[in-house]
């Protein structure tokens, strides 16, 4: 079955979805308010200056290394003449890098892992456009040094949940692909026969079953998904390429540099928005085998938590000159990392991610490394033409489709109730009354005014109750209504959340094969800065 975008497909602000934070809703507005705690907004004029600021600042040393790395990583992937070729220009001063990052979660993951990437993609497209005298290359980061395997084993597959037990410790991307088959065995039960599935059971099968690690896996899985379109894939968990970050590991190790920093701008961003993560005085983690624990600095000496390995500082110093590769950095150290060893512009991620990379900007500042300009990655909610035509019968428009369950089944029963329950006007009405009273008494006996606001509330309370009883009385006269309103949301929402972050894209290619991937394609646009509906 092919797959065309519907004319219905539209896109709503973000901030209109419900499901995005505060400090993404002022990002987004470029409220005064979050400005320290970034550089360029994501504009395409913006990307002029952090071209210069990008060129006069990263090295010709480090892109031969960084060429050097990747064409070894290569070596044995069968991939696109055009990534090979943006590997190459990646070794010219006139080449960039727009780069997302994801964890290597079991063949992908949910939905957005694919959104994350397009976005990058179209962005490098939509660059190459304006400024045709650089190159753009995407590149997605995989998070090869994490070690949260219960975030990334599993994918859910129409309500079920596909799951990989195993008991390996230390860094993901270096996981034995060891017990794969076992799950391929149960997921292909669920496929068919289709051309489509054939697809899916291949793509898992060389995946897990033919490379021996988790990074080597997710490679190839991402390589088949994309490479047509130049993506370039990076595994910085490399000797080489952490040598060219030694500085900052010895400078965060010796003189916290990165706590201090991180700590000050909390202190004034936890003003206003929640804080998504605390720095610690070193924020490297000691990578070696199986072992992946933070590095601490106790009684003098640095010490490998839950472990017997310690240094002295000559001792750890001289580990980081030796074996670079066995210092690791945490979620407040990646970012830098990634910045240091790529000619990067821009970073595509989450609401979540783009958060924590705020609380950077200082560090980055301190350190001297150009701040990326941040993007919000496309969101995306797909609905079919027979959905659609649902929501069209009930009368429910693509944005009040992510209403909140409650004002939405409200909304509707009220509007097609033959007397209206809704009591804003009465309400209004109500509060005219008392503030006139206020002014009595205020101008009589200010005593009375505790008074006064008490039988507001009682009043408003008193409202509001009725209003409750009239909604449910109408509710269970129009409980067809209400039935197919919770029905209809619930299917296109799982669990009343965004699909993309519960649904795996095989769900989507088991039906509409890769035109699922080039109708996203053709229709994201990264800094449309908006939640697109796509209407299928």
């Amino acid at each position: 079955m092919s797959l065309t975008e519907c004319d219905c497909s539209a896109y709503i602000p973000f901030q209109k979805t419900g499901f995005f934070s505060t400090i993404m809703s002022d990002y987004l507005e470029q409220s005064e308010k979050i400005a320290p705690f970034y550089g360029n907004f994501p504009s395409i004029e913006n990307f002029e200056n952090q071209i210069l600021s990008k060129q006069q600042s990263y090295s010709k040393d480090n892109r031969e290394v960084l060429v050097s790395v990747l064409k070894q990583q290569y070596a044995e992937v069968s991939t696109s003449e055009k990534t090979l070729e943006n590997i190459d220009l990646l070794g010219k001063e006139n080449t960039f890098t727009v780069t997302t990052g994801h964890q290597l979660n079991l063949f992908t993951g949910p939905l957005y892992f694919l959104y994350k990437i397009i976005s990058a993609i179209n962005l490098s497209e939509e660059l190459s456009e304006n400024y045709p005298n650089y190159n753009f290359v995407p590149v997605y980061w995989m998070a090869t040094e994490d070690h949260d395997f219960e975030e990334i084993n599993y994918f859910n597959f129409k309500g079920k949940k596909v799951q990989w037990t195993s008991d390996q410790t230390g860094a993901v991307g270096r996981f034995s692909t060891e017990g794969l088959a076992l799950v391929f065995e149960e997921f292909q039960k669920y496929l068919g026969t289709s051309k489509n599935a054939e697809f899916l059971k291949e793509l898992f099968k060389q995946g897990y079953l033919q490379h021996d690690n988790l990074a080597a896996a997710t490679r190839y899985i991402a390589n088949e998904l994309f490479t047509e379109f130049g993506l370039v894939i990076i595994d910085a968990d490399s000797k080489e390429l952490k040598q060219l970050f030694i500085p900052y590991i010895k400078e965060d190790l010796i003189n916290s540099t990165s706590f201090k920093a991180v700590t000050k701008t909390n202190e004034l961003l936890g003003e206003i928005y929640k804080i998504q993560v605390n720095p610690r005085e070193i924020n490297l983690f000691y990578i070696k085998d199986t072992v992946r624990e933070r590095i601490v600095f106790e009684d003098s000496v640095f010490k490998v938590i839950d472990t017997t390995i310690e240094f002295t500082e000559e001792e750890i110093l001289k580990e980081l000159q030796n074996h670079p590769e066995r210092f690791s950095p945490n979620v407040i150290m990646r970012p830098l990392y990634q910045e240091v060893i790529l000619p990067n512009l821009c970073y595509i991620g989450g609401g979540g991610e783009l958060a924590y990379w705020m609380q950077l900007k200082g560090f980055f500042d301190t350190v001297s490394v150009p701040f990326p300009i941040l993007l919000l990655r496309n969101s995306v909610q797909v609905v079919s033409a027979k959905q659609f035509g649902k929501l069209e019968r009930l009368n429910i428009s693509l944005e009040e489709l992510f209403f909140n369950q409650h004002d939405l089944v409200a909304k509707k029963v009220n509007e097609n109730a033959e007397v209206s329950f809704d009591f804003k006007q009465q309400k209004t009405f109500l509060e005219e009354q008392f503030n006139t009273l206020r002014e009595i008494a205020a101008k009589t006996d200010v005593s009375y005014i505790g008074a006064v606001n008490a039988q507001e509330k009682k009043q408003k309370k008193g409202l509001e109750n009725l209003e409750k009883r009239l909604l449910r009385a109408e509710k269970r006269r129009q409980s067809d209504l209400v039935d197919r309103i919770k029905t209809i949301q619930s299917e296109i929402l799982p669990n009343l959340s965004l699909e993309e972050r519960k649904r795996n894209f095989s769900e989507y290619y088991l039906e509409y094969g890769a035109d699922f991937i080039t109708t996203l394609k053709n229709s994201l646009k990264p800094l449309k800065l908006e939640f697109f509906v796509l209407v299928k």
